[in-house]
């Protein structure tokens, strides 16, 4: 079944990603910076399904680890059959009000790394004529939600860009996006979900089933579930007027001042 690699898979869709990957007999190399879940996961992994499982411990905001990572994708020796660009993380501050800092984090984790690990991964197979990248965007790409949806539009049209180039030489990209997600996502970001309707939820596994078949199709962007393809399909024809107020009222039911009290949810549509 061939290699994925699979970023920020310690948590999350990434582990979730891990876990799928593993069950349909794919190796795996798992990248975060937790050493511990890392290990934890390979080892259940590895039990459960007898798949081989690297460990690769590493920073993707830090450039000499995200060029280990980069080399590690573009190695002939032991080639790497689908990326799974899936890092990432949310704030639940507006961008002026944020850390810059932060920001610049966000930049390099969601942006710098997915290009820097596309053109490694796109490269070494378009050489062998095969292979797959998938990156984890965010229906906010298509939305105007703050830093994070400039970010995602970015990860959405660059695997849009990279799958027109990489077709003649049987590559797929494929740009995964999502609403929001049942993981830690916005726990981690201290965003309060308690009012956001329970049908705009996704579960893990229905997410990263879809985005696999949808990569077996070739898909170049997948949208999981019904109610949010409806809402892409609105959001590409909206006035973007209509688009921002719409983003702004949303932004404003889920931010607090204090922690997170949504209890334990994540996704990456932040």
């Amino acid at each position: 079944m061939g290699t994925a690699l699979v970023t920020g898979a310690s948590s999350g869709l990434g582990l979730e990603f891990a876990r799928q990957l593993a069950g349909r007999g794919h190796d795996l190399v798992l990248v975060a910076r937790d050493r511990g879940r890392l290990e934890t996961a390979a080892e259940e992994l590895a039990s459960a399904h007898g798949v081989g499982i690297e460990v690769l411990v590493a920073d993707l905001a830090d450039r000499e680890q995200l060029h280990g990572v980069a080399a590690r994708v573009a190695d002939p020796d032991r080639p790497v059959d689908l990326l799974v660009n899936n890092a990432g993380f949310g704030s639940r501050r507006g961008f002026v009000r944020g850390d810059l800092a932060e920001e610049e984090r966000a930049l390099d984790v969601m942006v710098r790394a997915v290009m820097v690990l596309s053109h490694a991964a796109g490269g070494a197979m378009r050489s062998r004529g095969h292979g797959a990248v998938l990156n984890v965007s965010s229906v906010a790409s298509f939305a105007v939600m703050g830093h994070y949806s400039a970010i995602k539009s970015y990860v959405t049209v660059l695997s849009e860009a990279l799958a027109t180039e990489l077709a003649p030489h049987g590559v797929t990209v494929t740009a995964l996006c999502p609403g929001f997600v049942h993981t830690e996502f916005h726990q981690r970001a201290e965003m309060n979900m308690s009012r956001l309707p329970d049908a705009l939820w996704l579960q893990a596994p229905d997410v990263v089933r879809t985005a696999l078949e949808d990569v077996a199709r070739g898909r170049v962007v997948s949208v999981p579930s019904l109610t949010y393809q409806a809402i892409v399909g609105v959001l590409r024809v909206a006035p973007r007027g209509l688009t921002r107020r719409a983003a702004g009222a949303l932004a404003a039911r889920r931010r607090t001042s204090g922690g997170a009290t949504g209890g334990t949810t994540e996704g990456p549509a932040g």
